[in-house]
């Protein structure tokens, strides 16, 4: 049995397998030895086993060191660098335990070594495989790159993901990815869904708004890949995300260009034949009013006289409509001069607030330091009108009207096909039943109308559009059923500003916030204070009023109601500006006698020398 044992031994080639005596010299060999290290059996019996060793492990006393290890722990292991004769290495494999005879006498150590150079080899490929990857994942800086466990928890994070979503690895790390998504898609289940469809299907790949670590929103390209084990468990998911926001603002801004370009290549089309139309028509209109007039000299019965009047009515009615249709077609010469529109909005005021009927909430909101454009007053006025009537005509039970101005940047297209650069827009807003998208598309072509028949040429709009398009402005429409509708006018704002208009005061312009409920007292003290060279802004409650303050304090004079809406009168409202803003000068006004000693008081109803001696008081 011995012999047999010996003989297996000696004759494995896959492991080098030899004897050591206590002091660590070779005292058996066997052909895998022999195999390995490139040394015959009697060149190595005899010999200390550490010439296999590295000159770095012998200098450092590692051969003596294993042995001493498996000695006092029964066993020595390792994976370390071993020479064979010719000076190669190889990476082997090596266990030592130490022999012991039955009665515990220590006799020598036995050495199995194993040559596993190829299997080294391939290890480090790959780890240096890896670490390629890795430096190359987390190297990528235009895609969020990361993993996902099964559960949808970030394992790990890179330098894109960083960027592109703003969170350090520490902060997200362990984290559910759904933090990325709107609270919308949070709450409809949609970071879920996409890893429901991964695992189930193998890839989920979408577009959305993600949100970043500072609350913004980025438009994103997201691909969510499952990821499987050899025998089909799913260990996570692979994320890539990238941030598509420009291509997204790009791709839009083409496509209103073209919009707008279509829409400007059509328009032009139905101008150029509503003009022949208009100019056959006015033709026709002088020959009938001529005729008319002709008709009328003769005697007449006085049915005939009846008749005649229709037919003027009718003419009348149709150099109207021819109006509208020149305008449209844009033939009409403009005379567009210097303005500041506030100016403009103010002084049209009365007008507007008359169309838009009692049923409705009339206010304005216009920016103090509009900037000054080039416009046709009288056809401003028209299209303010218009826009003001259509409004109105949207909320038959009443709601709130709003004509605003601001200054305005735009990019390229970003209004119609307008070029880049600095705008002022005057904007007429109402809470009404607003537009389908399919309406809005059509709203400025020409007799088109949602109105019942009767109730509308269906030439409103698009006559808007015509007379904004020859001032060198453009007009949008921002609306959403049952929330209302905002028509925009953009025109292009000047340099420079229009000379200041001079006060009582020494001639520096001077504004006055009036605070007044009623619109006809309201006008009534607008003029009183425009004709003494003062130029007003309007507030319809104490609230208003105070948030005019907010947005632009720079006033002279606040002139208030004492009797005042929604729960804070004139009086309290002046001691909020007093506290406020000291600078003011306070002037109210009442029905009812009395004396303040806080405020000046005029008393109702007031005239222009009661406002002008308040004024000069003080």
């Amino acid at each position: 049995m011995s012999t047999r044992y010996e003989l297996l031994v000696a004759n494995i080639s896959d492991y080098a397998i030899y004897m050591l005596d206590t002091g660590g010299r070779i005292s058996s060999w066997n052909a895998g030895a022999q195999r390995f290290n490139g040394i015959s059996e009697r060149e190595a019996l005899g010999t200390h086993f550490s010439r296999f060793h590295t000159p770095e492990d012998r200098e450092a006393g590692l051969p003596q060191q294993a042995l001493a290890t498996a000695l006092r722990e029964g066993r020595y292991e390792a994976e370390v660098w071993r020479v064979r004769k010719d000076g190669t290495r190889f990476w082997a494999s090596v266990v030592i335990d130490p022999i012991f005879t039955h009665e515990g006498e220590h006799v020598g150590f036995a050495n199995i070594t194993r040559d596993i150079t190829e299997r080294k080899q391939a290890e480090e490929a790959l780890r240096e495989s890896e670490q390629r990857f890795r430096l190359l994942v987390q190297g990528v800086i235009d895609y969020a790159i990361y993993m996902l466990s099964p559960e949808g928890l970030i394992t790990n994070w890179n330098l894109g993901a960083e960027r592109i979503k703003g969170y350090a690895p520490e902060e997200v790390l362990g984290t559910h990815y759904r933090r990325f998504f709107t609270e919308p898609d949070r709450a409809s289940g949609v970071p879920e869904r996409a890893l429901e469809i991964a695992a189930r299907e193998g890839r989920y790949e979408s577009e959305g708004w993600r949100v970043r670590k500072d609350g913004t929103q980025f438009w994103a390209h997201a691909v969510v890949d499952a990821l499987y084990d050899d025998d089909g468990s799913l260990l996570g998911f692979a994320k890539v995300t990238r941030d598509n926001t420009e291509q997204r603002k790009a791709q839009e801004s083409l496509e209103q260009a073209r919009a707008a370009l279509f829409q400007a290549q059509k328009m032009e089309s139905i101008g150029q034949l509503t003009g022949g139309v208009a100019h056959d028509f006015n033709n026709l209109l002088a020959v009938v009013s001529n005729g008319i007039d002709i008709l009328r000299t003769a005697p007449t019965q006085e049915a005939s006289a009846r008749v005649l009047d229709s037919m003027r009515r009718a003419v009348d009615r149709g150099a109207s409509l021819t109006q509208q249709l020149l305008a449209f077609a844009r033939q009409q010469p403009l005379a567009p001069s210097v303005h500041q529109l506030n100016r403009l909005v103010n002084g049209f005021e009365g007008v507007l607030r008359r169309a838009a009927g009692p049923l409705m909430r009339f206010e304005m909101d216009l920016d103090p330091h509009l900037r000054p454009a080039s416009i046709d007053e009288a056809r401003f006025e028209a299209a303010l009108l218009n826009l003001v009537v259509n409004a109105r005509d949207a909320m038959p039970e009443g709601g709130t009207l709003e004509v605003t101005t601001r200054n305005v940047t735009l990019a390229e297209n970003q209004a119609g096909a307008l070029p880049a650069g600095d705008y002022v827009r005057v904007s007429v807003a109402d809470t009404g039943s607003g537009m389908s998208e399919e309406v809005r598309q059509r709203a400025f072509e020409p007799f088109y109308t949602t109105k019942e028949v009767g109730k509308g040429t269906g030439l409103g709009l698009s006559q808007v559009y015509g007379f904004m398009a020859q001032s060198g402005g453009a007009v949008t429409i921002d609306t959403e059923i049952g929330k209302g509708t905002t028509v925009n006018l953009y025109l292009p704002a000047l340099e420079g500003a229009l000379p200041e208009v001079r006060s009582m005061r020494g001639g520096r312009e001077e504004r006055v916030l009036i605070v007044e409920d009623d619109p006809l007292v309201m006008e009534s003290a607008r003029e009183l204070f425009q004709s003494m060279g003062y130029s007003t802004v309007h507030a319809s409650d104490a609230a208003d009023a105070l948030r005019t303050l907010q947005r632009d304090g720079e006033f002279d004079v606040l002139f208030s109601d004492v009797m005042m809406p929604n729960g804070m009168s004139g009086l309290d409202l002046a001691r909020e500006v007093r506290k406020g803003y000291p600078a003011i000068k306070i002037i109210l006004a009442s029905g009812f006698p009395q004396a303040d000693e806080e405020f000046s008081i005029v008393g109702k109803p007031y005239r222009l020398a009661d406002l002008a001696r308040q004024l000069r008081m003080g």
